[in-house]
């Protein structure tokens, strides 16, 4: 964490309390993206998510990166909510 920290805030002048609240909102999303509870499906949704921002980063809509995250995590929300690699576990009486 205090490489990748030290990596991401390299291109900062200046630290704000509050920098680190959108890569830690789109750490969520992957670890949702891809089924909480299981790590490698959080690194594909990590992976998926990447790729696709920096997909609409090159083609120079760069305003809607950060939406098209969210919007991703809805679309995926609402037809499997469980995510991409996440089980159902059926709770037993």
């Amino acid at each position: 964490a205090a490489v990748g920290s030290m990596l991401y805030f390299s291109n900062y002048a200046t630290v704000t309390p509050t920098i680190g609240a959108m890569p830690g909102l789109k750490a969520f999303v992957a670890a949702v993206f891809g089924g909480i509870g299981s790590v490698p499906g959080a690194v594909i949704g990590g992976f998926i998510i990447g790729i696709c921002e920096s997909l609409i980063k090159g083609a120079g809509l760069t305003t809607f990166s950060d939406a098209f995250t969210f919007a991703l995590l809805i679309v995926i929300l609402a037809v499997k909510p469980t995510g991409l690699f996440g089980e159902n576990l059926t709770e037993k009486v």
